[in-house]
């Protein structure tokens, strides 16, 4: 059983959608930053100031986008996965 304390920073279950949203979204848009940076403008000087740059507007999109997409995603998966 989980120590009380480490329970008391957690969210509630009910958060799960937009905690989800939130950690997919930030790890996916920061390795697109990542390789479509480097393929764009190289690895040279300037290349992590470039990445952080593309991430501070590839984060909200992303974010809102994995809010609007994970319901169809789920149907899909539904439809070509079996339960079992």
């Amino acid at each position: 059983m989980a120590h009380p304390r480490s329970l008391r920073w957690k969210l509630h279950a009910r958060s799960t959608p937009f905690v989800f949203a939130f950690f997919m979204a930030g790890l996916m848009a920061l390795l697109m930053c990542l390789v479509i940076t480097a393929a764009n403008a190289g690895l040279g000087s300037g290349y992590l100031a470039r990445v952080l740059a593309a991430y501070q507007m590839a984060m909200p999109v992303a974010f809102c986008g994995v809010l609007l997409v994970r319901p169809l995603v789920a149907r899909l998966v539904a439809l070509t996965v079996h339960p079992h």
